[in-house]
């Protein structure tokens, strides 16, 4: 299991389009991805999931991933949230 603390930075927060964007790159990867907010959990591989959880600009995520190809999961998602998820 990896880890790692990302702070959303696109101005609209997780609306759809970069939910989409972070589903599309999860759902690449064999391994689980998830991410934590507060006392809560979303699953990175389920647009509603996603929305659901209201990810406001600003907020900090902890993300998660596990199983076999967990790093490349991590260097993934990590490089789409960082760069903006598509704004």
């Amino acid at each position: 299991m990896v880890s790692k603390k990302v702070v959303i930075k696109n101005p609209t927060g997780l609306h759809l389009r970069p939910a989409g964007i972070l589903c599309n790159e999860a759902v690449k990867y064999k391994s689980k991805v998830y991410f934590k907010y507060g006392d809560n959990e979303a699953n990175a591989k389920s647009v509603l999931s996603v929305l659901g959880a209201c990810i406001k600009s600003g907020t900090e995520l902890e993300f998660i991933c596990e199983g076999e190809d967990e790093d490349a999961a991590m260097a993934g998602i990590t490089a789409v949230v960082e760069n903006g998820l598509g704004e």
